[in-house]
This record gives C-alpha cells, sequence and structure tokens, in this order.
C-alpha cells in the first residue's frame, strides 16, 4: 500500500503505544496511517539517524502575536522547535479572544488551542516596561463572559486560566483563584494556575486545584519554590498530586531552577508535562523554545523516553484530546523529528546557573495533519513515480 507522506528509518519513540525502535510512519490525508517497517508512499523522507515521535505539545505558550505585548509567532515558533500543538495560556481573556481566533488560530498553520484567562482582557500589560498584573483588579475577572465564549468555542479553547502571586495578582491575593474555579465548574474544563512570588504561597494555591488542573510553574525558584529549605517536596505538593492535580514545567522568565529541579527529581518527583512558557521576554533566554526545555531534562537524567512523554502523551491527557501525541492509526498527522547530537551544551536557568549537558535536542523537522512543514532537505527525499 503506498500513502501519502512516509518518514522512513526514524528511531521512532511513541511513549503513548510503548514503542521504541527503527522504524517508519505513514500518513494518509491529515492522519496518521501506519507504523511499521518498509512503507512506501508518494512522498519519502529518509531520517535515519533522527528521532521520530507523536507531534509535540508544548502545554505553556504565548502565541497571540500582535494582539499582546508578549505574544510571539506561532509558525516560527513551531518551525524551530518541531512543536506541532501550541497552547496558549491565559494570553486572551473574554474580551478579545475573537481576534485572537480570527487573525492568529485561524490563519496558523501551527495547532493552537487556548485555556482562556478568566481575566476580561487576559495578559494585557505585560512588556520590558510594563509590568501589571491583569489580576490585581478583580473587576476584571469576566467570569459571565468567560463561561460564553468558552461555550462558542469548545473546538479551541479547552481549559480556563488564572494567574496568582505577588506579581499577577497582588492585592487580590488568591480571590481570582477562587473566581477561576468556579468558571472552570461551570464549563467543565480543567483550569491551569500560575504562580509567582509570594503572597499567595504555592501550598495555599495548589491545595484549591482539583483532580486535572495544571500548576504549571513547578519547578519553580525560592520563594514559592515546591521545596523547603532541607530541599524536601512540600506535603500540600505530594497531597496535590495524590488527587490528581499535574505538574507542568512553564519555564519561562523566572520559573525553571536547576537547584529546584535536582531536589524535586532526587525524591522521584518528576513532572507530568514540560512547557517552554515561551513569550516575547524569554524567547531569546533563558527558556528560548521547547526543544531547549526539554533538552535541560535529559541533563538531568531523565530518560528520553520520559521526556517525550511529557510534550507527547501526558500533554494530550492534560488536554482531553487523544487524538494528539500518539501514532495510534487514525490519530491526528502530526509528527516532529528530533536531532539528538552530543557535546558540550551551557544550559541556563531563570537565576544565571549553568549546566553543561552533555546532550542536547535540535529540531530537525515537523509534519503537521499529515503535511510536510519544514522538514530538513534530506538527499534521499523523493517523490515517488
Amino acid at each position: 500500500m503506498s500513502y501519502d507522506l512516509v518518514l522512513k528509518n526514524g528511531r521512532v519513540i511513541d511513549p503513548s503505544q510503548g514503542i521504541d525502535g527503527v522504524m517508519d510512519v505513514a500518513f494518509s490525508g491529515e492522519t496518521v496511517a501506519a507504523v511499521g517497517a518498509g512503507l512506501s508512499g508518494r512522498k519519502e523522507h529518509d531520517v535515519s539517524g533522527l528521532v521520530v515521535t507523536p507531534g509535540l505539545i508544548d502545554l505553556h505558550t504565548h502565541v497571540y502575536w500582535g494582539g499582546t505585548s508578549l505574544g510571539i509567532d506561532a509558525d516560527a515558533f513551531a518551525r524551530a522547535s518541531a512543536v506541532s500543538t501550541c497552547v496558549d495560556t491565559g494570553s486572551a481573556g473574554p474580551g478579545n479572544f475573537p481576534g485572537f481566533r480570527k487573525h492568529v488560530i485561524e490563519r496558523s498553520t501551527a495547532r493552537i488551542l487556548v485555556y482562556l484567562h478568566v481575566s476580561f482582557a487576559g495578559i494585557y500589560g505585560f512588556s520590558r516596561n510594563v509590568m501589571l498584573g491583569e489580576s490585581h483588579d478583580i473587576r476584571l475577572l469576566a467570569a459571565r463572559d468567560a463561561v460564553e465564549v468558552i461555550n462558542e468555542n469548545r473546538d479551541v479553547i479547552i481549559g480556563v486560566k488564572v494567574r496568582i502571586g505577588r506579581v499577577a495578582s497582588g492585592p487580590a491575593g488568591i480571590q481570582p483563584l477562587d473566581i477561576a474555579l468556579q468558571v472552570a465548574d461551570e464549563t467543565g474544563l480543567p483550569l491551569m494556575a500560575h504562580i509567582d512570588e509570594p503572597p499567595p504561597s504555592y501550598e495555599a494555591v495548589v491545595s484549591r486545584l482539583r483532580k486535572g488542573d495544571v500548576l504549571t510553574h513547578c519547578y519553580r525558584p525560592f520563594p514559592n519554590a515546591p521545596v523547603d529549605g532541607k530541599g524536601q517536596v512540600k506535603p500540600e505538593i505530594l497531597e496535590a498530586r495524590a488527587r490528581g492535580v499535574l505538574f507542568d514545567i512553564g519555564h519561562g522568565m523566572g520559573s525553571f531552577s536547576w537547584k529546584t529541579a535536582r531536589a524535586m527529581m532526587a525524591q522521584g518527583f518528576l513532572p507530568d508535562t514540560i512547557s517552554s512558557d515561551v513569550h516575547a521576554l524569554c524567547i531569546e533566554g533563558p527558556a528560548y523554545d521547547q526543544v531547549t526545555t526539554l533538552s535541560k531534562f535529559l541533563a538531568l537524567g531523565m530518560p528520553i523516553e520520559d521526556v517525550v512523554a511529557a510534550s507527547t502523551v501526558n500533554a494530550a491527557k492534560a488536554l482531553q484530546r487523544p487524538e494528539l501525541g500518539t501514532f495510534r492509526t487514525g490519530a491526528a498527522g502530526d509528527a516532529s523529528i528530533l536531532e539528538v547530537r552530543e557535546g558540550t551544551f551551557p544550559l541556563e536557568d531563570v537565576r544565571g546557573e549553568v549546566v553543561s549537558a552533555s546532550r542536547r535536542l535540535f529540531a530537525a523537522g515537523l509534519v503537521i495533519a499529515g503535511r510536510d512543514i519544514g522538514i530538513e532537505a534530506d538527499p534521499l527525499a523523493k517523490a515517488a513515480e
């Protein structure tokens, strides 16, 4: 049988099916058609020596380019980081979501899914010169509007976003979280909570979250780190995981610490999902992109299979989108092609600590909905006669 597109001879890692071996991945139309040996297609790419995974999902991005000061171009980022699905986490709220949908989401090649911000205008005052926490003023928390917009856009809105902390919510404290939880409950969607510096505490925020909710920035540095001064994971964090709260990295400009990461992983507390929190203020460092963020977990000793899972099947489960993050037949026809390079690679955290890594991931190609999106040219690529 001949397929539309076949990626040949790559190391296929698909944690959703326990696959790790050299084989081919075939696509027909917009979906995965087969995984196996000796597959042929109208268009073929030899990806020998490269890693092929289900399309990477970056669970925390800001891609409302032109609509918010922190937005980046989704398609440029997707190609640079081999990400097929960008999950925008609160750039837009109910007041400006229609523009995000019309001018960015519907025009993008990369798939964009959204955690809608409970604040009316989303994250509207976030730049190098202006830093205004959108959750400071509870008059802007638009619960009714958020429910209406979610119900009208459930094909792309997958959750509710709120930002809590001294920077994000200031005098409003933890109140915005309580309002966002009501919106999440009313719509039956999960919530993603941002936590920055106290008050409130990391423990207070995570203690309110429900099964399936996401605590992003989970490897924060002090203050509001998930570990105490002795490096022990705080009991509230363990209790939250036990009841099904999900823990996401959300690296960004201030939320990933090597010190915290070493302490968490030494105690077996790995993240459920790994995300970049890429935006205009961290795309040139320290986060850079998704493959750089994933590479930091290779440096921490996390097996590549687990790193891939944290950006594919685990992220898809958090989104409640089983058609993503897998090479099962009939799934979305997405694939990320990655190069693992050996060498010496400096990787910094948000506090300036640099770790020298011996391996690093680089983007080598991308397939979205069965379409070849910027695969690196290879001499064996051909269109079948």
